[in-house]
């Protein structure tokens, strides 16, 4: 996982509301304990035809994730069941970032130990994120801002997820980086 300092990039803005796990990535996705390979995946009946033939116009299957790694979605995004590939597929797409104004409990959490940044601001600025694909933002994990347009939206994140997310590490990483004063206190309460 790469260092979260700042991002600027591009919107993808997906307007629906209550975007469930399912959506993102169907259950039949599900039988990988990998992360790789499942961004093929990530709105899967949203992108292709039963035939695995794309769809025709379908705005996901046009996305350069080089220059368009924040997505924008309606309220309530992530809703559904708890499941990890869900944050898996999105950052495999090429998603550093959901901004919503509204993101699902379980979602949110899994997100974060997983390197994707999710990202609730209040419903008028939301609103012109929803308005204005393609806009330019630039998130800022260590002020925990986000700007675009003329706004300037502050966000909230867990301290220790944000510490995980600012170093590059998920949990274990944080715990494997920790390795010498562990054994440390473990020679000194022996």
């Amino acid at each position: 996982m790469e260092p979260f300092l700042t991002l600027t990039s591009q919107t993808v803005v997906l307007e629906n509301e209550n975007i469930d796990t399912d959506q993102i990535i169907p259950a039949r996705f599900l039988t990988t304990t990998s992360r790789e390979g499942l961004g093929a995946q990530a709105f899967y009946d949203w992108r292709y035809n039963a035939d695995g033939s794309p769809k025709p116009g379908a705005q996901l299957n046009n996305v350069d994730t080089s220059t368009h790694q924040v997505l924008v979605a309606g309220r309530n995004f992530g809703c559904g069941s708890s499941r990890e590939h869900a944050p898996w597929a999105l950052t495999d797409f090429g998603f550093r970032v959901v901004i919503s104004s509204e993101i699902a409990d379980i979602f949110r959490s899994n997100s974060l130990k997983n390197g994707l940044l999710p990202i609730v601001i209040d419903a008028e600025a939301h609103q012109w994120l929803m308005e204005n694909p393609g806009s330019n933002v630039t998130v800022d994990l260590e002020s925990q801002t986000v700007r675009f347009g003329n706004h300037e939206c502050r966000f909230k994140v867990e301290p220790f997820a944000r510490r995980c997310l600012l170093d590059g590490v998920d949990q274990l990483g944080f715990l494997q980086s920790k390795q010498s004063d562990i054994e440390a206190f473990e020679a000194a309460h022996a």
